[in-house]
């Protein structure tokens, strides 16, 4: 089985890169998805965050306001590496047990959509990095069609690495400034070649 990570700045398209490889074929596993599952309740990094964040950071039912946590831990570096040190092995646990199910099944190709990849060191545990990247023109567009505000644009954003440095890092580069049947010839094109 060949391993996959798929990374790229926020905004730039990595959501829509996984679900034309799942119409291509591979496994797809999206980080932030575990992140979402992580911290429902009931769940022991919950406990971690509520204990960590406090109270405010939740709403009836125990639900985490994922808009009050972000707006917090965007605003500190402290708060977000607190964030991440709690739910981050917890990802990575969950994307390598699955990754290690679907070899088991003899899955040919699997894909790891992980935002913060060489932020977290994950490409030494997969085969292949690819980094979806766009204009910052274009980015800075669809984050404000998102709702977002120019200072939680700029917050988000500065805490990744740049996407230049994820571009020289990455195996691969897929450019998603046109249409979606470009961005599918592209992605085509890598799963050949990886």
């Amino acid at each position: 089985m060949r391993t996959f990570g798929l990374t790229g700045g926020i905004g730039m398209g990595k959501s829509t890169a996984g679900e034309i490889l799942r119409g291509l074929g591979c496994q797809v596993i999206d980080t932030d998805a575990i992140a979402r599952e992580l911290t429902e309740p009931g769940q022991p990094g919950l406990i971690e965050i509520r204990q960590a964040f406090g109270d405010e950071c939740f709403g009836p039912g125990d639900r985490l306001r994922r808009d009050v946590l972000a707006r917090r831990v965007f605003a500190s570096e402290s708060d977000r590496r607190q964030l991440e040190g709690i739910l981050h092995p917890r990802i990575r646990a969950n994307w390598m047990a699955r990754i290690e199910s679907w070899r088991h099944q003899a899955v040919p190709i699997a894909v790891v959509i992980i935002p913060l990849l060489f932020e977290t060191d994950a490409a030494q545990d997969l085969d292949v990095t690819v980094c979806v990247a766009c204009s910052d023109a274009l980015q800075q567009q669809r984050l404000a069609e998102r709702g977002w505000t120019t200072e939680q644009i700029h917050q988000r954003i500065q805490a990744q690495m740049p996407v230049r440095r994820k571009i020289e890092l990455a195996d691969y580069v897929v450019w998603n400034c046109a249409g979606l049947d470009v961005l599918e010839a592209q992605l085509a094109r890598i799963l050949a070649c990886g």
